[in-house]
């Protein structure tokens, strides 16, 4: 067998897979036991013995596809993952065989230019000014920078540091003085509280900003967190806003909340990783008003922009930031050479880096701007709707009026009955959704990332809600 017939079966495999998903005729999900995966998959077999082509290949491959979340097919209204573009995906096949760690230019030409020219697509975006080809013509801090990452946590774990090291340049080699705070609303992700542990600044010396009732910061509580922070003899790090919240895709409303951190000289990070898509959008931008006084925003690829796992961006408005935030020692990759082109690895935390440029490039180029405008708009439009439809209904309770594609429902029952609904759905197979916890209660979540989910697939979703024997569920949860 060759490699051109061994992709011609997975190429057929997955076109199958695919089809069937969208079309409803394979269920989200069906989990079974470990075990008899590790057996039907026959790993310990071609572990020893090798032979993964031909028929063996084949077989492999169809027993896996049995064995997956399908986030192609409409009833995935799950986590915030991307339905990936086909053309995504002939990026990843394309990064995977070439294997270019692009950290550094001269391992990856192709990848650091895409890379370049994402980053600054996306500086355009915000608002910042993107990043001359000729960076040496223009070392000031008059454009912004970025680097992608993998993941989101990373990003905005990079965006912490590069505050420390813009607050505090000698913190990298002295260490945490013990006076830093971080401000940051309750609904932050939890990847904050782990950046703020790992730099060893101790999630104690976190000062949570009152929100409102959608979870959103209120900016008029800032100067009495601010001075708080200062009666404790601290000194704000920086304040993290949402763009939008975890929870319940609600927005932080980030021109008063900029204007405030510029007055005081702090540090505003936007953790955009789902809601910064919303930029792309004349209809859903405002959204993002005042991000442009941001100093950092972390807008994740690989949740509204139809990209595979993992593509994230880091992006601030001054490149210096993020360009001197790490300080390294690595004789073989930090030298003088011939350099015609951009090493990204002083602004990662990655050594290795792969192409993610080149997976999100390739959905951008497939659907062009206005087509993942589109894209976002259909789904935002989709939660509107589906709002709507809920709240006409007796017996379910929305937690709040969606501003992105995120939305939270209840029903009468505890919190417990909520996980025992949601279980019998996955059971059914029909449908994947999550549930949340939000201003103490449990809440069933919807993400709407599948662009052929309707409104009808929504109903269906109720229907089946309503035929599960509620008080069966109750008195097993009690």
């Amino acid at each position: 067998m060759t490699f051109h017939s061994d992709l011609e079966i997975v190429a057929v495999a997955l076109d199958r897979q695919v089809a069937a998903a969208r079309e409803r005729r394979t269920p989200v999900l069906t989990q079974r036991p470990l075990a008899d995966l590790i057996g039907e998959l026959h790993l310990v077999r071609l572990a020893r013995e090798g032979g993964l082509t031909g028929d063996a290949l084949r077989q492999f491959t169809d027993a896996y596809l049995d064995n997956i979340i399908n986030l192609h097919q409409p009833g995935y209204m799950g986590h915030q993952v991307a339905v990936p573009h086909p053309s995504a995906s002939l990026g990843a096949l394309i990064d995977g065989l070439t294997n270019n760690p692009m950290a550094i230019y001269e391992m990856g030409p192709g990848a650091a230019a895409i890379e370049w020219f994402v980053i600054n697509w996306m500086l355009e975006k915000i608002g910042w000014t993107p990043a001359p080809v000729e960076v040496g013509h223009r070392a000031d801090g008059t454009f912004g920078g970025g680097v992608l990452t993998h993941g989101g946590s990373l990003a905005n774990l990079s965006a912490l540091i590069a505050a420390r090291s813009a607050l505090r340049p000698d913190a990298w080699h002295q260490g945490d003085q013990g006076d830093l705070a971080v401000i940051a609303p309750e609904s932050n992700h939890y990847s904050i509280d782990r950046a703020v542990g790992i730099l060893g600044i101790g999630t104690r010396n976190i000062y949570r900003v009152p929100c409102d009732h959608r979870g959103a910061i209120r900016p008029e509580t800032l100067p009495r967190t601010l001075a708080r922070i200062q009666s404790d003899g601290r000194a704000p790090l920086v304040l993290v806003a949402n763009a939008c919240s975890t929870a319940v895709g609600v927005y932080d409303p980030l021109r008063p909340i900029g204007e405030f951190c510029r007055e005081h000289g702090i540090w505003l990070h936007v953790d955009g990783a789902h809601g910064a898509a919303a930029l792309l959008s004349n209809e859903y931008r405002h959204r993002l008003d005042g991000v442009e006084l941001a100093s950092s925003l972390t807008w994740d690829a690989h949740k509204m922009m139809r990209t595979p796992s993992v593509c994230a961006a880091l992006l601030v408005r001054d490149h210096r930031a993020i360009d001197s935030a790490f300080s390294q020692q690595a004789s073989y990759l930090f030298h003088d050479k011939e350099q015609p082109g951009f090493d990204f690895l002083h602004r990662a935390v990655e050594c290795t880096k792969s192409a993610m440029g080149l997976k999100f490039f390739m959905v951008l180029a497939a659907l062009g701007e206005q087509g993942l405008a589109r894209y976002v708009e259909h789904q935002y439009r989709l939660a509107a709707q589906v709002h709507d439809y809920l709240k006409g209904l007796d017996g379910i309770d929305v937690a709040v009026t969606p501003e992105s594609n995120i939305l939270c429902l209840r029903l009468p029952g505890t919190d417990a009955y909520q996980l025992a609904l949601r279980d019998a759905i996955l059971d059914h197979g029909d449908f994947y959704i999550t549930s949340t916890e939000f201003k103490g209660r449990r809440w069933l979540r919807l993400v709407f990332m599948n662009p052929e989910t309707t409104l009808d697939d929504v109903k269906r979703l109720v229907a089946q809600i309503r035929a599960i024997a509620p008080l069966n569920l109750e008195s097993a949860v009690r």
